[in-house]
């Protein structure tokens, strides 16, 4: 903005700022009209009776002020909107007591520092209603993908820029650990969330986040985008494995098929955005056994205790099967209990295994009650349930000492030899 201090150089160096900024003409009607009337404030106590005509196309701007002509002798006479009979005729000599007097003020009149500090005032406006403008417009971006232009690569963050030049952030926390960013590149990504920082927006985006895998199957997938097929819960290990659970409300589309593409070219974009995650696409059903069978895939059940009291379920497989289950670094189990809401136990089956089973309260003589408790918290309820884990697996999934469960497993053991 100029330094120019008339009406017209305050009124037109702020519209071409404001035009400057995207602002539209009513809000920019609004803010001089507040700044104006916080000046006629600070000289006049209040604003009351005062009107403000502004034409920003011409820079023009009209303040007046509205009095009642009283009698010089008058109890009102210090009222704000009342002008003594003596005052009011040195504006115009035929006035009368109750008629009412309409002065134009002039800008100059409010003193230079009062003009200054209005124009400091409205540069503050915009910059604040800009910053406003942009909290909004990512408020409602939530969750959608955008695409910034990578211009800062720093220890915490990677800074990109958007198409209108704002800066928007992506946490080390909120990027897949394989992505190498590159000054200058293109980099998809989803609004994560908005928040005012000092007084400033910061856009977090974000590519670990499950909403990110769901909003790409969206632009690969028309079924997905026209609402054909619904994906249901998608959970993920950013970059190494997702799984995808899809429901599709019409029998004609396969939506595993439609999702995965013909040999896998839909799936395969989605994949190389994601840095290689194997992503996993099932058949979603209501069905708790069904689901859980279709979320331990590739591994095969062969049978599954559901506990609804605690959330739990046990599924027994074939010594062949387990590994398969439990997946590289446990990532299969882990991302099927989550797919499912319910903690999921792995336990081998003993082949050819015919000899009765004991219950685990048999042993309360020789194992201690807190002992067989815990055992009991993990699904584990028999004597053979026990022995079909190894000594580490026991120790993993309990809270026993390993002296513990060698004890557990030897008083155990004695009682099948």
């Amino acid at each position: 903005m100029t330094t120019n201090d008339t009406a017209a150089g305050l009124i037109e160096s702020f519209a071409e700022f404001a035009k400057q900024k995207n602002i539209d003409r009513p809000t920019m009607i609004r803010i001089l009209e507040d700044v104006f009337r916080n000046m006629i404030r600070k000289k006049y106590e209040t604003d009351d009776n005062f009107d403000i005509i502004i034409n920003a196309d011409k820079g023009d701007l009209e303040i007046w002020r509205f009095r009642e002509i009283v009698d010089d002798e008058s109890e009102d006479i210090w009222d704000h909107d009342k002008i003594s009979y003596s005052e009011a005729v040195k504006i115009e000599p035929d006035f009368e007591v109750g008629e009412e007097v309409a002065e134009q003020i002039y800008l100059e009149d409010f003193g230079r520092r009062a003009v200054t500090t209005a124009r400091q005032t409205l540069i503050q406006k915009v910059k604040d209603l800009e910053k406003d403008i942009l909290f909004q417009k990512y408020k409602d971006l939530v969750g959608e993908i955008i695409t910034g232009e990578v211009y800062q690569i720093l220890g915490k963050e990677v800074l990109l820029i958007d198409a209108e030049g704002n800066e928007i952030s992506i946490p080390r926390s909120e990027q897949i650990q394989k992505d190498r960013y590159r000054k200058g590149e293109n980099v998809r990504a989803i609004v994560h969330k908005v928040e005012m920082v000092n007084g400033n927006p910061k856009i977090i985006l974000s590519r670990t986040s499950p909403v990110f895998l769901e909003r790409l199957f969206e632009q690969e997938v028309p079924e997905v985008y026209d609402g054909l097929i619904t994906i249901k819960k998608v959970v993920r290990e950013p970059g190494e494995r997702a799984k995808v659970a899809v429901e599709s409300y019409d029998d004609r589309i396969d939506p595993v098929g439609a999702c995965v593409g013909m040999k896998g070219s839909r799936i395969h974009a989605i994949v190389r955005e994601l840095q290689n995650e194997n992503i996993d696409v099932i058949n979603y059903t209501e069905n708790l056994e069904l689901y859980v069978q279709r979320a331990l895939s590739p591994a095969k059940i062969s049978s599954i205790k559901i506990n609804k009291d605690n959330s739990r379920i046990s599924v027994y497989l074939k010594p062949d099967q387990v590994s398969l289950a439990i997946g590289k670094g446990g990532l299969n189990i882990k991302l099927a209990s989550r797919l499912c809401g319910y903690e999921i136990d792995v336990f081998r089956e003993l082949d050819g295994q015919t000899e009765e089973d004991v219950d685990l309260d048999e042993f309360s003589d020789e194992i201690e009650s807190w002992v067989i408790d815990e055992l009991k918290r993990i699904g584990l309820d028999t004597a053979k349930s026990v022995l079909t884990l190894s000594k580490e697996e026991l120790t993993r999934r309990t809270d026993l000492e390993e002296e513990t469960i060698e004890n557990v497993h030897a008083v155990l053991r004695k009682e099948f030899e």
